[in-house]
C-alpha cells in the first residue's frame, strides 16, 4: 500500500475514520459539509479506499458502516499539522493506555522501494568500511558520534550547540553557561555509541540486558535509576499514560524483544524498537534516548547506516512519537526514520 496513491480528499477521509471509527456514509458526508466535494465524489473516494485495502464495510443495508482495516490503521498518512492543531486535552485520543496487542500488528511496515533504500545504503557502508583509509574512517566515526550525541541530547532539551558538543567530545572542555548535567548527557551518548561500535556483533539479537546496559550508560551520573520502573510516569504533551506496574512492564518488554527479534527485516526491527521502547517507557527517565540508541545498535550490527538525527526537527520528532502513543499510528515516525536514513547515506562515510 502506497500513500502516494491517495489524494488529499482520501487522506482526509482516512484521518476522519481514524478519529471517528464505525462511521456511516451520512456521517462522512456531514464531515465534508463545508467543502465543495460532491456526494458522488465522496462515494468514489470511499470505493477507491476499499479497493486499495485501507478501509472496509461492516454491517449491511442502512446499517452499513466504514472502518479502517485493522492491519492498515497504523500506516494511515496522517495530516500532522491538522492533528496537532488541537490542544492536548481536546484531541480525540484512541489509546490513552498501553495497547498490549500493538506489537502483534507491527509488521510489513516498509514497501519494497523503501527496503531498497536501506539495502543500497548497506552496500555503500560496507564498501566504505572496506576501502576508506583508517584515519579517514576514524574521523568519520568521530563526526557521526558528535552529531548523534548533540542531536539526541538536544531532543531531550539539552542546550549545547553542535560546535560546543564537538569541543566537549574532542577536548573534554565544557561550555560556559551550561549545566554540568548537559555535558554528562552528551558524553554518555558518546560512551554508549562507542560500546555499540566495539561490541556491534552482539546486538544482532537484542535482549533485555542489552537495553538495560545501554540505558545505564546513557544515564550514568545523572541521578536516574537504571532499574525497571515501579511507578507511574507522565509524558508531556499527551494524555497517553504508560503502564505503571513493574511486572506488566517487564512482560511487555520481554514480548517486544521476542516478537521483534523474530523479524527478518532489520530496518523494520530498528524502527519497532525506536517506537516501542519510547511507547512502553520501561525506565523512569532516558527512555527515548535509549530507544534511539538501541535502534542504532540494531542497524549498525547488521551493517546498515545508523541515524544521527542531525537534520530532524526535535518538535516534529516528539509529534511523531505522540501520534504513535495516542493513535498507534507509525506513519510520521516512519517518515522521519526514512528521511534520516537518506540523510545518513548522503552525508556520512563519503
Amino acid at each position: 500500500m502506497n500513500d502516494t496513491q491517495l489524494n488529499a480528499r482520501q487522506v482526509n477521509l482516512l484521518n476522519y475514520l481514524m478519529l471517528n471509527p464505525n462511521s456511516s456514509r451520512a456521517e462522512l458526508e456531514k464531515s465534508l459539509a463545508n467543502t465543495d466535494i460532491s456526494r458522488i465524489t465522496n462515494i468514489r473516494d470511499l470505493n477507491h479506499l476499499i479497493k486499495l485495502g485501507w478501509i472496509e464495510l461492516v454491517g449491511g443495508g442502512k446499517y452499513v458502516r466504514y472502518i479502517l482495516k485493522k492491519d492498515r490503521e497504523m500506516l494511515i498518512p496522517v495530516n500532522v499539522d491538522q492533528y496537532f492543531s488541537k490542544t492536548t486535552d481536546s484531541r480525540n485520543v484512541k489509546y490513552q493506555n498501553y495497547n498490549f496487542d500493538l506489537i502483534n500488528n507491527l509488521k510489513g511496515l516498509f514497501s519494497n522501494e523503501e527496503r531498497n533504500l536501506f539495502e543500497q545504503g548497506r552496500e555503500k557502508l560496507k564498501s566504505q568500511f572496506n576501502t576508506l583509509d583508517k584515519t579517514i574512517l576514524k574521523r568519520e566515526l568521530e563526526r557521526f558520534t558528535i552529531e548523534l550525541s548533540w542531536k539526541s541530547s538536544q531532543i531531550e532539551g539539552n542546550t549545547y550547540s553542535l560546535l560546543e558538543t564537538e569541543e566537549l567530545i574532542k577536548n573534554k572542555k565544557q561550555a560556559k553557561g551550561h549545566d554540568r548535567d548537559e555535558a554528562v548527557m552528551i558524553l554518555n551518548h558518546k560512551s554508549a555509541f562507542d560500546i555499540i561500535l566495539e561490541k556491534k556483533e552482539s546486538f544482532k539479537d537484542i535482549n533485555i540486558l542489552d537495553i538495560r546496559s545501554i540505558h545505564s550508560e546513557l544515564t550514568k551520573d545523572l541521578g536516574i535509576k537504571s532499574n525497571i520502573r515501579q511507578s507511574a510516569v507522565g509524558i508531556t504533551g499527551t494524555k497517553y499514560t504508560p503502564l505503571d506496574n513493574k511486572i506488566q512492564i517487564e512482560e511487555a518488554l520481554t514480548k517486544l524483544i521476542a516478537s521483534t527479534n523474530k523479524l527478518d527485516n532489520v530496518p523494520e526491527k530498528a524502527l519497532i524498537f525506536l517506537a516501542m521502547i519510547s511507547y512502553l517507557q520501561p525506565f523512569m527517565d532516558g527512555n527515548k534516548r535509549t530507544a534511539r540508541m538501541v535502534s542504532n545498535a540494531v542497524l549498525l550490527s547488521n551493517n546498515y547506516f545508523p541515524l544521527s538525527y542531525r537534520s530532524v526537527d526535535e518538535i516534529e520528532f516528539k509529534k511523531a512519537l505522540i501520534l504513535f502513543y495516542e493513535q498507534n499510528n507509525i506513519f510520521y515516525l516512519k517518515k522521519l526514520f526514512l528521511e534520516q536514513q537518506q540523510f545518513a547515506i548522503k552525508n556520512y562515510f563519503l
